[in-house]
């Protein structure tokens, strides 16, 4: 009888532990849904979900006043008035198309980056514990934009949240992205020119080198919004996004947003691109934007690139999570790579290291040569500028070097010129393609009246394409790119490829000055055990310029492990 008791109370025992746990389980989903359920904002007039859109003609849609058009150069055009879930809503419901092609992309690349079955269901909790008071953060009215757009949204994703929570996290996605994996996809430069000059207003070009793949940059859409509060204002952005990363209002205030190294966040605040989109919306001029980023909360470190018609000059506010500093100089120009410059961040730890590591300064420097080869910058020599992909000294570095300006990866490319309210936009190609000009004031003063047949751009002004983009360097870039993806996965998989060193040739003759070919090669002969041909490929990698130490630092000690 004994043994029997002692079976039974280690019986009540383990059975009591299983509900103790069960209990501790339950109380935890309870527990994490409660506090990561965001509550969509409350709506009083919804009238507006019963518009219906109207398409009278391919690639031309209307609701109500509002509009979206597709022009021959392949560049979406959009124009939104009204409340701010009017405004979303209205958005949702013209691009509805897009924004499913823009979520298949990126889903399609998070897929790629993560294969990972049950990590990507830790990544959606973890994303979920991240951004769960970040409504907090946010102004109401972008909060019911945002929501109103969801109402656009498409089935199947389900799976990483509701409607409104994706769109809303997305809006995260540029901070989280740069901010934990302090990676190449955001390594975007600003420049400003001609502050001092009687005989040419201000220009302001910026590169936005956001890379998530080809599908993602396809439908580029730029947007005219009208809202109800604030002033009128442009952006170039894409479906669903309703933050700004490059744009400028109809008081000749630009605004765009550099990336720059931050410590990991442990929880969302307010997303850099609604800070720009406030700044853009409500400031006239240099105070005002101060005054908007002095008042916000962010969790990642940004710098935010003001040019201003009023004050006819730039500066660069630089924010973290806990300091704000202005950088700004009395000279004729301004560059913002991605670091900072003002004597608030001197002594910043991580300012300090990701100056000497990485490729910010090296583009820097290339930028203010580039500026300082010309008197005055006009529109067609910020073009060049934004297109040269040379290093310091027009040394060639590797074509898509991220220590060059155009490192052929730009979601877009933009040119103001904030006096008379004249912006240029990219259309294809990255930068190499031709950028239209739109005007502020005509565009608005047309939106009441534009059709399938409008043309909004002003032709006199376009740009035109690179000559690069017909050379044989352009076309053999990507023949570089699909067979440095061929030798990743076969490094990946420790798998050989046939005729090797036929294939290295070709590899190497595709882009015969970037570093990045030659490490690679180096790495497939090292996993295949054979170092007289990983050591030569190492050492040659070392005469090309690399784009950060950490990487430099790896092939060095790579290079004694062999020799010794």
């Amino acid at each position: 009888m004994t043994s029997v008791k002692r079976k039974v109370r280690w019986l009540r025992i383990i059975r009591n532990f299983i509900i103790v746990m069960a209990v501790i389980i339950i109380a935890l989903v309870v527990v994490y849904n409660l506090k990561t359920k965001i509550t969509p904002p409350e709506i009083i007039d919804v009238s507006v979900l019963e518009l219906e859109r109207e398409n009278s003609s391919p690639d031309f849609f209307r609701v109500g006043n509002c509009w979206l058009k597709k022009n021959k150069y392949g560049l979406w055009e959009m124009y939104l008035e009204g409340s701010p879930f009017e405004i979303g809503v209205i958005n949702g419901k013209l691009t509805k198309e897009l924004i499913k092609v823009q979520e298949d992309a990126f889903v399609e690349q998070i897929n790629t980056l993560i294969p990972s079955k049950s990590y990507l269901r830790f990544l959606k909790y973890f994303i979920g514990w991240f951004n769960r008071d970040i409504d907090e953060y946010i102004p109401e009215e972008y909060l019911q934009e945002i929501y109103g757009v969801s109402f656009g949204a498409s089935d199947g994703y389900e799976y990483i949240g509701n409607n409104y929570e994706r769109m809303l996290n997305y809006h995260g996605a540029h901070d989280i992205g740069h901010a934990l994996q302090s990676l190449a996809l955001v390594g975007c430069t600003s420049f400003g020119s001609n502050f001092n000059s009687v005989d040419s207003s201000m220009i302001i070009g910026r590169n936005f080198d956001f890379y998530i793949n080809e599908s993602f940059a396809k439908n580029k859409i730029v947007a005219f919004i009208n809202p109800d509060k604030g002033h009128k204002f442009m952006y170039v952005t894409w479906a669903s996004m309703i933050g700004v990363v490059s744009g400028m209002n109809e008081k000749g205030i630009t605004v765009t947003i550099n990336a720059a190294k931050s410590d990991i966040p442990t929880k969302a605040t307010m997303p850099i691109s609604l800070l720009a989109r406030e700044i853009l919306q409500y400031a006239g001029n240099i105070d005002e934007a101060l005054e908007i980023a002095e008042k916000r909360k962010t969790f990642v470190s940004e710098s935010i690139f003001i040019g201003s018609a009023f004050n006819n000059k730039a500066i660069i506010i630089e924010k973290s999570p806990s300091k704000l500093g202005v950088y700004t100089t009395d000279a004729n120009d301004l560059v913002c790579s991605n670091h900072f410059q003002s004597e608030v961040f001197k002594d910043d730890e991580n300012n300090n290291q990701y100056i000497q590591e990485s490729a910010s300064s090296y583009r820097q420097q290339r930028c203010e040569q580039l500026i300082n080869q010309d008197e005055i910058i006009d529109y067609n020599k910020a073009a060049d500028i934004l297109r040269d992909y040379n290093g310091i000294g027009d040394i060639n570095i590797g074509i898509g070097n991220e220590k060059t300006m155009a490192q052929m990866i730009s979601h877009h490319s933009v040119i103001f010129q904030p006096e008379k309210l004249n912006t240029w936009v990219s259309t294809s190609h990255y930068q190499l393609g031709n950028y239209l000009m739109y005007n502020l004031s005509h565009v608005f003063e047309e939106a009441s009246i534009t059709n399938q047949n409008t043309i909004l751009y002003n032709s006199n002004y376009t740009i035109e394409p690179s000559p690069f983009l017909e050379s044989e360097e352009y076309n053999s870039l990507f023949e570089f790119r699909k067979m440095r993806d061929i030798l990743k996965f076969h490094i990946e998989e420790k798998s050989k490829i046939e005729d090797e060193d036929i294939f290295v040739d070709d590899l190497i003759a595709s882009n015969p000055n970037y570093y990045q070919g030659y490490v690679l090669v180096a790495d497939y002969y090292f996993m295949n055990n054979k170092m007289d041909k990983a050591l030569s490929f190492y050492k040659t990698s070392l005469t090309k310029e690399f784009e950060n130490t950490t990487i430099k630092m790896v092939v060095e000690e790579r290079i004694k492990e062999i020799e010794k």
